[in-house]
């Protein structure tokens, strides 16, 4: 029989169309749609100017909305003449984006123990959350999306005092990720709901694209921070953080063991912190064009930008992480039981909101194609 679920479903947090075929509690095949959340951002910033998208572009995601902005205006002073980022803004960009990093995994986190059954595990992450929410208040005076980028460099500086709070709580973090480890990787109930269960192998995740935390899981040893460094990220030392069993608790471990690394990355940025000027306001955009990757906390996030040397882009085009990874879905719901269908789609960290805009994935083909919207409303 077909069991479908979505695109409201209380199991989701946003819409995404899933069909089950299941045989008593076993699924044998699942067919998903999505394209049920266009919000047209893609053709609005081509009638906003560049300092208004600054503001637009993180609109796309509320958790994520940072690494869209690094992502834009690395696409967009890639085309300009006269854009010269200081270092300073450079490091201060890499701080906001690994404490958005932070910020996104713990998330991540206490939504697993939720969707598992452990009301305590998903406290614990958000307390300590709220100590990186804090820190990103403090510095850009938001919660979220918090504007601190400008086509040229940044808005907000961090004073001594701020930097000595924000190591602080990076130590705090450290402790609560050592707790967090244990859970996950040691209690017996944790262990029966994700090990073993959701698997996306090495090849599979090379064959669907998979990108972030669902690759490195699976053993992909992939991450644009170090493969093709942006800001200033080849100034740092960190670890790209892999697993090799692909399941759920690999997708967990991955992420869990990452906020060290991000913690290792904003204590070096801190204590390192150049000199120089946060902003420079003489630039021009020209006609051109330019493609950004950043790492996203859920992957390579993939902008392009195309300018006609007026004050607005002429086109823009977003690849949000999470369209890459949802082909991989399919393929952890093999031999899986119905109970398991919540945290196996959690498992990667979805965000329709990023994912949706023109792009429909047919999920039986496997292959991606641009429709009309009038098409999706079929």
């Amino acid at each position: 029989m077909k069991i479908p679920i979505g695109p409201v479903h209380p199991a989701l947090e946003e819409p995404l169309g899933l069909s089950f075929t299941v045989e008593g509690e076993d699924i044998v095949d699942v067919d998903f749609r999505c394209g049920y959340n266009h919000r047209g951002i893609e053709k609005l910033m081509e009638t906003k100017d560049f300092n208004q998208n600054s503001f637009l572009i993180e609109r796309i995601c509320g958790i994520c909305s940072y690494t869209h902005s690094l992502c834009y205006h690395n696409a967009v002073e890639s085309v300009g003449e006269g854009v010269e980022v200081s270092k300073r803004a450079h490091y201060l960009r890499v701080i906001t984006a690994e404490l958005e990093r932070v910020h996104s995994h713990l998330l991540w986190a206490g939504i697993a123990g939720e969707e598992i059954g452990n009301k305590s595990l998903f406290m614990y992450a958000w307390k300590h959350r709220e100590l990186c929410m804090d820190s990103l208040e403090e510095i850009t005076g938001n919660r979220v999306n918090y504007g601190i980028n400008r086509v040229g460099g940044v808005r907000y500086d961090l004073t001594p005092e701020m930097g000595k709070r924000l190591i602080e709580r990076m130590d705090k973090t450290d402790e609560a990720v050592d707790y967090m480890a244990n859970i996950f990787l040691k209690d017996p109930m944790i262990d029966k709901r994700a090990s073993n269960i959701g698997i996306l192998t090495k090849k599979e995740a090379y064959d669907l694209g998979a990108v972030g935390p669902t690759a490195r899981a699976s053993g992909v040893k992939a991450d644009i921070r170090k493969d093709d460094p942006y800001s200033c990220y080849n100034e740092f030392d960190f670890n790209v953080i892999t697993w090799d069993s692909g399941d759920i608790l690999a997708r967990a471990a991955v992420r869990i063991l990452e906020l060290k690394e991000s913690a290792k990355i904003i204590r070096q940025a801190v204590k390192n912190l150049p000199e120089g000027a946060l902003w420079n306001k003489n630039w021009k955009i020209p006609a051109g064009e330019s493609v950004s990757r950043t790492e996203a906390p859920r992957g390579e996030d993939i902008h392009y930008v195309r300018t006609d040397g007026g004050n607005k882009p002429y086109r823009y085009k977003i690849r949000a992480p999470t369209l890459a990874n949802i082909l991989s879905v399919p393929a952890m719901f093999k031999k899986e039981h119905i109970a398991d269908i919540p945290i196996i789609v959690a498992s990667i960290d979805p965000c329709i909101g990023c994912m949706d805009r023109v792009t429909l994935v047919d999920a039986t083909s496997g292959k991606r194609r641009i429709v009309m919207m009038k098409e999706l409303r079929k």
